[in-house]
């Protein structure tokens, strides 16, 4: 098996830009609206906007690796390292570090990327690893393999460059960075496409002993940020956790040759996907904002307690309404209370009753 960097052509990556057109132009109008939409939200909504992306983004690249992290323990360091103190004490240093790299990502977006940073992100990252040598290139003779399968039955999708050659590769990778940037000597213009081979490039030199998903999907949001002139709010990891097999399946095709428009196709519609979604969720968290100024006067405790179980479920909903059933679990009320409550709720215009009988449940009111 031939890889893509044991190839003349490496790293020359060739794609038909042709076959992206509608996707950039639909990214392009996305963008516009979704920045629209936060430019017209109070400062402190906006603010929970973005920082909702942000928690997202940290929990979904680590649910992509195997990790599964607390969402409290994500947002107390997101909010930590923004300067927003008083929030709960983070458990998971896993979460600690992963929502400080998020934090990091987004405030340097529009610096020139350099070894420095890469070495700081992964410090934070995995500074509470004991096993894992941060802040440098991975080093021994041991090839670096991306492997599946029972142990004795494995397969090997992928096989990285050599240790040794691994600091001469990111030279490289870090010029064609910053020369591809706005304004550089060979600059990609469209931020999705850039963003895409960004992402490719490194995952294929695969630099790190460990960490090297999470940091290549930090780069890619880099890239579309940096090349789109500001921070952007949106999600990759979250659309690629949700269709996961299909983003290795495209990774792993794409590393066996540098003519690569079918990644291109792939990651740019990701971006498109990611971006809408990400609209999604401002509507979201502007809905959820009104929703609170005008009933959060008129709920008792229980209430809010449940209210809140329902709308952190985001933008897809809170899975077949709340019932009397699902109420008690969340507030530990009785039944004669749950009723109660759950009807007092209806009467003002916070829920909407639905179903009958033993399907009776009850859905957010977020329309107004």
């Amino acid at each position: 098996m031939t890889y893509n960097w044991q190839q003349a052509d490496w790293p020359d990556f060739q794609y038909n830009v042709a076959k992206i057109t509608t996707a950039l132009q639909a990214f392009s109008s996305e963008i516009a609206e979704a920045n629209g939409m936060l430019k017209s939200m109070p400062q402190s909504t906006r603010l929970q906007s973005i920082i909702n992306t942000m928690v997202a983004e940290a929990i979904k690249t680590s649910a992509i690796e195997g990790e599964l992290l607390n969402p409290r323990d994500v947002v107390s360091s997101v909010r930590n390292r923004l300067g927003l103190h008083d929030n709960p004490p983070i458990k998971d240093k896993r979460a600690k570090g992963i929502g400080e790299l998020m934090v990091e990502v987004r405030n340097s977006y529009a610096d020139p990327l350099s070894q420095q940073q890469l070495f700081t992100w992964h410090t934070l990252l995995l500074s509470q690893s004991n096993h894992i040598k941060t802040g440098q290139w991975r080093k021994g003779t041991e090839p670096m393999q991306v492997i599946s399968g029972a142990a004795g039955r494995e397969t090997i999708h992928y096989e990285a460059p050599p240790a040794d050659k691994v600091p001469a590769e990111m030279k490289r990778y870090i010029q064609w960075f910053n020369d591809t940037a706005p304004g550089g000597r060979q600059e990609i213009s469209a931020a999705p496409l850039r963003a895409a081979i960004a992402h490719l490039y490194f995952e294929s030199i695969h630099p790190f002993e460990d960490g090297n998903g999470r940091i290549g999907r930090a780069l890619a949001e880099k890239a579309l940020s940096q090349t789109a002139g500001r921070p952007l709010v949106l999600s990759l990891s979250r659309t690629i956790e949700a269709a996961r097999k299909d983003y290795y399946q495209a990774l792993e095709k794409a590393q066996r040759s540098n003519e690569v428009t079918h990644w291109v196709v792939y990651f740019v519609n990701v971006v498109l996907n990611a971006q809408q979604q990400a609209k999604q969720l401002i509507e979201h968290t502007l809905q959820r904002s009104k929703f609170y100024d005008r009933f959060k006067d008129q709920l008792n405790e229980r209430q809010l307690k449940a209210v809140n179980k329902m709308l952190d479920a985001g933008p897809e909903g809170f899975e077949g309404g709340i019932t009397a059933k699902k109420y008690i679990s969340i507030t530990k009320a009785s039944k004669a209370t749950a009723t109660r409550d759950l009807q007092d709720l209806a009467a003002i215009g916070a829920l909407v009753l639905a179903g009958a009988g033993r399907s009776t449940h009850y859905t957010l009111c977020l329309d107004n």
